[in-house]
């Protein structure tokens, strides 16, 4: 594969997805009221793209087995056994996802090798490791976005669990005021997670009463309440006061690193991750919640949650910053007249038009592919140069090199 490709991908109709921001975006009508959560685009061997072959569409995973270095790139590769080492998607929540962490890559590798050895099916509901990666990810906001990412200053959790539980949890609250540490938070939200059902639903009673006087107060206040309606016996309503609350505008981003506590709670948005599907879930799911195993994985710094916003490269390119090895995201906004050309030194690029339309012109075919808003292309690392002329907005996924 030397060519510019459309793709077609995989939409997860996961329960908490919207049914009208994925076919707004694509260009098509929703179906009734049947959720469309996530839009793949990538390799991962559970819904790979199939990318536009001389006329026939051919999984990307399949294409990428048969040609890697054509299609990687020599150096990404060899980094990366022979496989895209990143998954892009488009998130639309229109309900809370599960609070959830995504191990490290050592955490992955012995969580993986261990459920095998116990014959844990892939597909098994209480399996956590489906594969043996980890999952860095970013987010960036395409409308206004709200989450919840990792835990607050020990301070301010005190402050807001005094309000609404300070009867029901009051030996807890004691502890954590005189341990106000990695360990004492630690300490706090094992027990939590841990102590009888029971004693959760009276201390969800006394939280939500209270709430309800505060809502106006802070918008933490107010997510709790939603977050109640949607699961009324789940602790974790009580986590938009553990954890930072962020409200994201369009075009502002937030990474996850791996450990942090996390949850997307409304919104639209490009997501951009390392091609993995581990997830560690802690409440607001129907599914699996194995606390100990999140407890192993889970980051208990206190911090303040740093949005992204992207830094202009030139040509009307602007990245993403992060730490992540497998992924760099960026946008590429074009007005009439403007033209994006390529650097020379590049990777595997997946891009999806948002906005407007666009003309992309492989330098050395001087093949021309017009793309439009919904539309997703992959460019392959043997494209030495390319250009992007138009008017339009779109979101490139790279690996850094």
């Amino acid at each position: 594969m030397e060519t510019i490709s459309l793709l077609k991908n995989t939409i997860q109709d996961y329960a908490w997805g919207s049914s009208t921001a994925i076919p707004e975006l694509l260009g098509k009508n929703p179906i009734s009221n049947k959720p469309q959560a996530e839009l793949w685009m990538g390799a991962h061997p559970k819904a790979p793209s199939l990318a536009k072959c001389d006329g026939k569409w051919i999984s990307l995973l399949e294409l990428i087995e048969k040609d890697p270095k054509n299609i990687l790139g020599k150096k990404v590769a060899e980094k990366f056994d022979n496989r895209l080492p990143y998954l892009f998607k488009v998130l639309a929540a229109a309900k809370t996802l599960s609070i959830q962490a995504h191990p490290s890559l050592s955490q992955a590798r012995e969580g993986f090798e261990k459920e095998n050895k116990l014959k844990i099916p892939l597909n098994a509901p209480n399996r956590n490791y489906k594969d043996n990666n980890h999952k860095p990810e970013c987010i960036c906001a395409l409308k206004p976005f709200w989450a919840l990412k990792g835990f607050r200053k020990i301070s301010s959790i005190l402050a807001f669990m005094e309000k609404v539980c300070p009867q029901n949890l009051g030996k807890e609250l004691d502890d954590l005021r005189q341990n106000r540490n990695f360990q004492g938070l630690k300490t706090f939200f094992n027990a939590l997670m841990t102590m009888d059902r029971e004693r959760q639903s009276r201390i969800i009673k006394e939280a939500i009463i209270t709430a309800q006087k505060l809502v106006e107060d802070d918008p933490a206040f107010k997510w709790m309440l939603n977050l109640h309606n949607e699961y009324p016996e789940d602790i974790g309503v009580l986590f938009p006061l553990l954890l930072n609350l962020i409200y994201l505008k369009p075009g502002q981003a937030i990474f996850i690193p791996a450990g942090e506590l996390h949850s997307y709670l409304d919104g639209l948005g490009i997501e951009l991750m390392a091609n993995s599907d581990n997830v560690l879930r802690g409440g607001l799911t129907p599914k699996h919640v194995d606390v100990p195993e999140l407890m192993r994985v889970l980051s208990f710094e206190e911090k303040q949650a740093n949005m992204i916003s992207p830094h202009p490269k030139g040509d009307g390119e602007s990245i993403y910053p992060s730490s992540a090895e497998e992924f760099i995201l960026s946008i590429v906004s074009l007005k009439e007249g403007m033209v994006y050309n390529s650097p020379t030194r590049r990777s595997v690029e997946i891009l999806i038009c948002t906005a407007g339309e666009a003309t992309i012109t492989d330098h050395g075919s001087n093949g021309r592919l017009s793309i439009g808003k919904g539309t997703s292309i992959i460019i392959p690392a043997a494209v030495k140069k390319y250009r992007i002329e138009g008017n339009a907005a779109l979101y490139k996924a790279a690996v850094p090199v």
